[in-house]
């Protein structure tokens, strides 16, 4: 069983833009739990999803005045989601105690997943309904992608790019981190999960930033981590189809509809499936053919 998104409602941000559903979001948000007053800005950005961070972005002395924050903050909120602490730190347990059933929790991320049963065990203790969000950060959870995908309560993975790096040495290089990433893709597939969310790009350059968003789209990953709420307009307009995409995909259903459906050869086929898919995600997020 796949736990639904909460946030999938349709919900205003602050520009009156429709809220973008979790399995098709762009733009991730991190925002350390320590900056309360950080909370509603990010909210009211144009991040698709916003995550308040309890694991890596908090001091262990800070960890319980934080969670305590989020507790006290969420109820009444538009849900957001919360990176908890790994299943092999002495913080999990509190975590999960103190969101479970939490008004204004869209999800849970799960630090460090490197196996379904971290996944399973999270999602049962948070009441069986609350989705987990498997973030993926070491040779081992690379190798355990497709268990992790298939687990009970596991509802997309995320790539933390920074952790498998300081793990196995590799450099940030896109080739070096192409292996990584198609992991996660194909085991995404192979788990009948949305495509995988990509590591954060550090630093302020958008032209970085958007190079490196484009290296996400070209290998199959469908959401990026972004660390600032500038970061966000960059990520949903390289992960968005193309306004010429959207023109080529609306030209062919209608050609397709006009000649009654008839599939005239093997093209066709994948074509429509590109076609269709375009359409949808064209209208999720407001990409109106050139």
């Amino acid at each position: 069983m796949k736990p639904t998104d909460p946030s999938a409602d349709v919900l205003p941000n602050r520009i009156g833009r429709a809220r973008i559903p979790a399995e098709i979001a762009r733009s991730w948000l991190l925002v350390s739990a320590n900056h309360v007053d950080l909370f509603a800005p990010a909210v009211a950005s144009r991040a698709d999803q916003v995550v308040l961070d309890i694991e890596d972005a908090v001091d262990p002395k800070m960890k319980a005045g934080a969670r305590g924050d989020i507790v006290d903050w969420l109820p009444g909120q538009r849900p957001v989601w919360v990176r908890i602490n790994d299943r092999s730190t002495e913080f999990w347990s509190d975590d999960v105690d103190a969101l479970k059933g939490l008004p204004g929790l869209a999800g849970v991320m799960l630090a460090k997943t490197e196996s379904p049963a971290h996944v399973t065990e999270t999602f049962d203790r948070l009441g069986g309904s609350t989705p987990v969000l498997a973030l993926v950060e070491s040779a081992l959870g690379i190798e355990e992608a497709t268990a992790i995908a298939r687990a009970r309560g596991t509802f997309r993975l995320a790539f933390g790019s920074g952790d498998y790096r300081r793990d196995t040495g590799t450099s940030a290089d896109n080739l070096a981190m192409s292996y990584p990433r198609s992991r996660l893709v194909i085991a995404s597939r192979i788990g009948n999960l949305p495509g995988p969310i990509d590591g954060p790009t550090v630093g302020s350059s958008h032209p970085v930033l958007r190079e490196q968003s484009a290296m996400t789209v070209a290998l199959g990953l469908t959401g990026k981590l972004c660390l600032d709420p500038d970061q966000s307009s960059v990520i949903n307009e390289v992960i968005s189809p193309t306004r010429s995409d959207v023109e080529w995909a609306l030209d062919f259903l209608a050609d397709f509809e006009s000649r009654g459906r008839v599939i005239r050869d093997g093209s066709d086929l994948p074509r429509l499936g590109r076609a269709q898919k375009i359409e949808k995600l064209a209208a999720a997020f407001g990409v109106h053919p050139a």
